[in-house]
């Protein structure tokens, strides 16, 4: 699981330091342009990936302006959709689909939709967050309290990843308190359950905006301490 998330992270990290710092996203490719990278995707090309999926970030604004509502916002069906758009670049198959854009359509939008479906559920559950008595001392008690257990966080049974432990370690040394615990929560890095920005403000008592703003500043920096180490 966390192998997975850290393969995710390196990703938006990337493009935390290209699409993040630029106000817009990158052109749509020419035919042969996007040919020409497909062919070096297929040799395993990192950089032909990278291009593919900055230069496909327009289409994702594009479907996830769709599923805009006062409960969703437009920087977190993006961030949704770009897993899509991820997912979709890495296993595209040219001699199954004409296009990049077209087979990543359907990937960012059932990435989409599998987050509205989990949203919904998550509508009906109790929060780990929510008290539900104290203890002798007046102290709330909530059932996160009452379900820990002695185990370590995911994080740290996988100490024998060296790209799980260099994530640790720069999210720990580069980040706030405050960045820190907006990156660990949005990423889900000690449960692997992500959480929206709407969600994580809501668990801080700050804005959803404001949230924003922090993961962007995090992940900047992330993306420059780790570019070329995960």
């Amino acid at each position: 699981m966390l192998e997975a998330i850290v393969g995710m992270l390196k990703s938006i990290f990337f493009f935390a330091g290209t699409v993040l710092k630029k106000n817009g996203f990158p052109p749509q490719l020419t035919k042969a342009e996007e040919d020409a990278l497909i062919a070096r995707l297929a040799e395993g090309d990192a950089e032909a990936r990278g291009k593919l999926i900055e230069h496909n970030l327009r289409l994702v604004a594009h479907i996830a302006r769709k599923y805009v509502s006062p409960a969703r916002s437009m920087d977190d069906l993006i961030s949704i959709g770009t897993v899509g758009l991820i997912k979709a670049v890495d296993t595209f198959d040219a001699e199954k689909c004409r296009s990049v854009a077209g087979y990543a359509s359907r990937c960012i939008e059932n990435e989409l939709l599998m987050y509205m479906r989990s949203e919904k559920k998550r509508r009906g559950e109790i929060s780990l967050e929510d008290a539900i008595g104290s203890d002798r001392d007046g102290n709330e008690i909530t059932l996160a309290d009452v379900l820990a257990g002695d185990d370590a966080p995911l994080i740290d049974s996988v100490i024998d990843s060296s790209n799980a432990r260099l994530l640790r370690e720069a999210v720990a040394r580069l980040l706030s308190e405050q960045e820190r615990r907006v990156v660990i929560l949005r990423y889900g890095l000690t449960d692997g359950r992500p959480l929206a920005q709407r969600e994580v403000g809501k668990l801080l008592g700050i804005s959803r905006s404001y949230v924003s703003r922090i993961e962007k500043r995090a992940l900047i920096k992330l993306n420059a301490a780790l570019s070329g180490m995960l």
